[in-house]
């Protein structure tokens, strides 16, 4: 990813897709929105609206492992969706391993005080906006090996 841009971030699900924003030059995440959708259409029609809001120069996606790294069914669903991505809006897809990032998430949006309702409602966002800045703390750390 180049030092600066726009950086879009996804938490893929079969029924909600959390999407983060953020600034590789800041390294900074933030959560964005929720798409509570299952089809297709409705899903990457949300989607281009977001990319032609933010033209983010690359895309994120956390990749759902099971707790020992192995890949199970919604792996290769993610994995479908990242080539999805691909060739329907021509920008480059990182994906990462997002284990524990919707743990992480509720965790953080129960400990703000919000109830469990207001949870469900935040925490693929808020995973989301965990994965992309799991990214750039990431490349902050390879650019300090490197240095």
């Amino acid at each position: 990813m180049p030092e600066a841009g726009t950086a879009l971030a996804f938490d893929f699900g079969v029924k909600r897709i959390g999407v983060a924003v953020g600034e590789a030059l800041l390294g900074r995440a933030r959560a964005l929105a929720t798409i509570a959708a299952e089809d297709n259409d409705t899903r990457f029609g949300e989607i281009a609206r977001l990319i032609e809001e933010w033209q983010p120069q690359i895309l994120v996606l956390g990749l759902p492992l099971a707790e020992d790294g192995t890949e199970h069914e919604l792996t290769a669903r993610a994995r479908r969706f990242a080539h999805q991505l691909e060739g329907r809006f021509r920008l480059p897809v990182i994906q990462i391993d997002e284990r524990y990032s919707s743990r992480e998430a509720d965790a953080r949006l129960a400990a703000r005080g919000l109830s469990w309702r207001a949870r469900r409602r935040a925490v693929d966002a808020e995973a989301a906006q965990i994965i992309l800045q799991d990214y750039f703390d990431a490349r902050v750390d390879d650019q300090a090996h490197a240095a």
